[in-house]
Order: structure tokens, then C-alpha cells, then sequence
């Protein structure tokens, strides 16, 4: 009997074990991830213009932040680029979704998902070296056309992803009842899948406005978006008005993120597919 109580209790110590070092090992990734962030929300607050230490808790640095004019037309540039590029990706990529999963297209895959897998720097120097060669002028809408480009892909798997989960009988009985292929898509297929368009839509937003290298090597001069314009106030130094911005964009997209995973369940299931293909 002692033995069999000695020989089940030591499966069950290296069990208890083996759930300790992996909590530890989960906590200590977490705080890697964000604790980081955490400093950087806390010390927008910092009532000094030093990250050395903490003083006490302020306000101004988002007062300041509110009037001033360059950070807010960068603002205004990322903002109006998101737009527009999350639209024409969102329609273009819904497209590319669509037909990648209906039609065994050999090369569409390839061409939709190659800028996902393409690091962002050879992205960057490729389209500038394009729009050099087409002469065409850089600025906003060179940006656009650019993020434009990376964001397809983005969407075309995250619809591909919600196509993969709808019943495609309803499609056919709307086509046994003498619907065309066009009522069937706009009155079935489109409302079953916004979830998965929204969700897309919402991505590529938030992609959109945070890209630093691709719109780095595409602005030109005189262009500035929100990450070029923090870029250019921290190689001076990192103030609590940087901080304080980047605390403002790191809840717009935690928002978006949320906002997207709430309408489409297969968001996140999109994003893993993403992590595949890279």
C-alpha cells in the first residue's frame, strides 16, 4: 500500500511542478510584453520632463499635446491615409477573399499574400523604387497607395477565414429560388460575412495608421504622419508629451482590436493564419 501511495505521488509533485514553471514562464513573457507599455502610460502622467523619476501626477502633457499643431497635423495625415486605405483594401481584399476560397486559383494566393510574408524594409524600399521609376510624386497618396497594397492581404485572410465557416447551402438554395449570382451575394453571402469584412476593415485600419517603415521609405519631404512624427520628437528625447501620445495610439488600436474579435469570432482565428503565412 506504501508503495503504491509513494510511486502515484511522484507523477503527481512533477505535475504540480511542471504548472509552476509554465505560470512562471507565462508571467514573465506578459511582463516582457507589457510592462513596457505600462511604464509608458504611467510616466505620460509624470509631472516632469524627465523619465528619470517620478514627481507626481499631471495632466499637461495632454493639454499640451491638444495645441500642438504639428503633432496634430500628423495626426490628421495618419487618420485620413487609415481611411482611405482601409476602404479600398477592405473592398479589394474582400474580392481576393472571395475568390481564393471559391476558385482553386494557383497564383492568386501567392500575389495577395506576398506582401504579408515580405518584410516590411524591402516592401518600403521596393514601392519607393517604383514610384521613383513611374515618377511618381511622393506624399499622402503615394503612402495610401502603399499601405494600400500591404493591407489586401490582411483582409482576404480574415474574410477567407469567415468564408471557411459559412453554410454554403443557403447560397445555392437562394440560386435554386432563381436568385442570380449577384441578388445571391448582396442578400446571402455579403451580410453572412460582414462580420469578417468589418473585422478586416478594422484591421487594416489599425495597421494602416502605426506603420513606421513602409511609410518611412513612401511620405517623401514634407509628408509627416503620427509614427514619423514621434520618430522625429524622440531622437531628440523621449518626453512625457511622447508618451502621452503613444499611450493615445495604443488605445485607438486596443480598441480596434477588441471592436474587431467582438464582431467576428473568427478574427482571431484569421490573425493565426497571418502568423502561418509569415
Amino acid at each position: 500500500m506504501r508503495e503504491v501511495t509513494s510511486s502515484s505521488g511522484a507523477p503527481r509533485r512533477r505535475g504540480r511542478r511542471g504548472r509552476v514553471l509554465l505560470w512562471a514562464a507565462a508571467l514573465f513573457a506578459y511582463a516582457f510584453l507589457y510592462l513596457p507599455l505600462a511604464i509608458v502610460v504611467a510616466y505620460s502622467f509624470n509631472d516632469s520632463r524627465l523619465n528619470a523619476e517620478w514627481v507626481g501626477f499631471t495632466f499637461d502633457w495632454y493639454r499640451k499635446l491638444a495645441n500642438n499643431n504639428e503633432m496634430l497635423l500628423a495626426a490628421g495625415n495618419s487618420l485620413l491615409i487609415a481611411a482611405v486605405a482601409s476602404l479600398v483594401a477592405t473592398t479589394l481584399g474582400t474580392m481576393a477573399g472571395i475568390a481564393m476560397h471559391r476558385y482553386q486559383l494557383r497564383f492568386l494566393p501567392i500575389l495577395v499574400l506576398a506582401p504579408i510574408a515580405i518584410p516590411e524594409i524591402l516592401m518600403g524600399v521596393a514601392l519607393l523604387i517604383f514610384f521613383v521609376m513611374i515618377n511618381f510624386t511622393l506624399g499622402l497618396v503615394s503612402v495610401a497607395i502603399a499601405h494600400i497594397a500591404f493591407c489586401i492581404g490582411f483582409v482576404a485572410i480574415v474574410v477567407r477565414s469567415r468564408l471557411a465557416g459559412m453554410d454554403e447551402s443557403l447560397v445555392e438554395a437562394a440560386r435554386d429560388l432563381g436568385a442570380t449570382p449577384w441578388r445571391a451575394f448582396i442578400h446571402v453571402t455579403l451580410p453572412l460575412i460582414m462580420p469578417g469584412v468589418i473585422a478586416g476593415a478594422l484591421m487594416a485600419f489599425t495597421l494602416s495608421i502605426d506603420d513606421f517603415v513602409i511609410t518611412f521609405f513612401t511620405a517623401g519631404a514634407g509628408t509627416v504622419t503620427l509614427p514619423l512624427q514621434i520618430y522625429s520628437m524622440i531622437k531628440i528625447a523621449v518626453t512625457p508629451e511622447v508618451n502621452a501620445v503613444s499611450t493615445l495610439l495604443m488605445l485607438l488600436t486596443l480598441l480596434l482590436i477588441v471592436i474587431a474579435s467582438k464582431v467576428s469570432p473568427n478574427f482571431f482565428r484569421g490573425t493565426a493564419d497571418l502568423e502561418e503565412k509569415r
